[in-house]
């Protein structure tokens, strides 16, 4: 949203001789990325410091830049762009955060024209939210003028420059939201102010950051609930046992979907069609629907069920909802599909937990293949529970009728015990793909898949273009 630097710094109280009446057209923590006329932010992260970046900011054309007081401004560096807020721990972060929150609330200080109001949509879940988001997203925009965040951007870093892109004309935002500690969704919330909440799953990541186990997680993700509004709506997976109780006390307004449980969103007649996504009747208070989603894997229903639900609720025709659904294709490394010679690649190595993979695993057996080899990197933030974790993946994948398994780097060397004969080891992603360029042939179908900080999408350098 285009502000001045005097409206900035009135919300921020920031100090300095910075000319008022200069405009921000954008917003930025990164130089790398940072348009001419954006505001930079110089934050503090675990490796660098964004005051070291000042300089460069306003020599790319940033109007002016935000940092601490504790900043010793160089010579070089014309002080009449600097908004200056007091020093304390990460206070340019949480400049930029009130300043997000500031904007989202005018943003929703008008309705619309229709006399509806402006909605903020949280989405959250362990596996799937950038996919859940993406499928709300699609649906909303077949009526609305849709903010959704770009890529994963769900922290607290990511979500308040998302919500600084808000302009008038933006109907609805729909925003990921992430945590790998409990209450950082609480923060999230408190900048977002969501009215309405999606919650996909309850799956064993970020463990080692939870002494309470799953338990944690669940109290975590129920968070996102918790912070709504007493007439905001809760759109909840009644497949997922954790999900199903965020309920308690806002009966209700929560909408619930599902396939295995009822709701009043269902799919039935679910069918894997393999590499050309799923097929299932689409069922919305009683209204039935035939659907077709190009996304791979059954887990994938469920996120086409939540964007329906969501779109039911505001108001769009199912026949527009699942219209909206069937146009979606899968997002970088998000279930993407390849092909190298006559082989089929299921690129989905952005990230990586138990119960994603043993899906995604489950997807590849429904691909037309004729032999179905898995590379699956390790998991990581797993804590304790790790090797077993890792070894039950291996453990599904046998019994399910995997071919091949390559096992890459760290604990996915208990990915290949539990899975047993055929397969191998290795240490380094491009290690992984030196094999696949030697053993692949046509007619096989591959899945990658592996945590981010693994890097897997590396071993697909070693396959040559067609």
């Amino acid at each position: 949203m285009k502000l001045t630097l005097g409206q900035i710094g009135d919300i921020l109280h920031a100090e300095g001789d910075y000319n008022t009446a200069t405009a921000a057209y954008g917003y930025s923590i990164d130089t790398r990325t940072l348009a001419a006329g954006d505001l930079y932010f110089a934050v503090t992260g675990e490796r660098l410091d964004g005051h070291d970046f000042v300089e460069a900011a306003l020599e790319k054309g940033a109007a002016a830049a935000v940092i601490s007081t504790r900043w010793v401004v160089p010579d070089t560096v014309d002080p009449t762009k600097l908004l200056r807020v007091p020093d304390s721990e990460d206070c340019v972060l949480r400049a930029m955060q009130t300043l997000a929150r500031a904007v989202r609330r005018m943003w929703s200080a008008h309705p619309l024209a229709t006399g509806e109001p402006r909605r903020v949509i949280g989405i959250t879940g362990s596996a799937g939210k950038t996919t859940t988001k993406e499928c709300v997203a699609a649906v909303l925009s077949a009526r609305f003028h849709v903010l959704k965040s770009a890529g994963n951007l769900n922290n607290g870093f990511g979500l308040p420059l998302q919500l600084l892109k808000l302009e008038p004309e933006h109907e609805v935002a729909v925003l990921e939201m992430g945590m790998n500690h409990a209450g950082e969704i609480t923060a999230l919330a408190r900048i977002a102010e969501p009215d309405w909440a999606v919650v996909s799953n309850v799956a064993p990541v970020h463990l080692e950051h939870f002494a309470d186990g799953i338990q944690g997680i669940a109290n975590a993700k129920y968070e996102l609930v918790q912070a709504l509004p007493p007439e905001g709506v809760p759109f909840l997976n009644a497949d997922d046992t954790h999900v199903r109780t965020f309920s308690r006390n806002r009966e209700q307004h929560t909408v619930f979907f599902g396939v295995e449980h009822e709701a009043p969103i269902r799919a039935t007649d679910v069918q894997n069609l393999g590499a050309d996504g799923m097929q299932f009747t689409a069922l919305a208070y009683g209204e039935t629907m035939p659907a077709h989603i190009a996304l791979l894997g059954e887990h994938n229903v469920l996120n086409a069920l939540a964007a329906i639900a969501v779109g039911r609720k505001a108001g769009i025709p199912l026949e527009r909802c699942v219209e909206a659904l069937s146009a979606l294709t899968p997002a970088d490394k998000r279930g993407e599909l390849l092909h190298w010679h006559g082989a089929k690649i299921i690129n989905d190595c952005y990230n990586s937990n138990p119960r994603a993979l043993d899906s995604m695993s489950t997807a590849l057996m429904a691909v037309r293949a004729d032999r179905r080899i898995v590379v699956a990197g390790e998991m990581l933030e797993l804590g304790p529970e790790a090797a077993h974790l890792h070894r039950c993946c291996g453990q599904h994948m046998r019994r399910i009728g995997i071919d091949r398994l390559i096992a890459v780097r760290g604990e996915a060397i208990h990915i290949a015990e539990g899975f047993g004969e055929g397969a191998i080891f290795v240490d380094t992603p491009e290690q992984a793909g030196e094999w696949l360029h030697n053993n692949l042939h046509t007619g096989d179908a591959v899945l990658l898949k592996a945590s981010r900080g693994v890097r897997l999408e590396r071993a697909l350098s070693a396959l040559t273009p067609e």
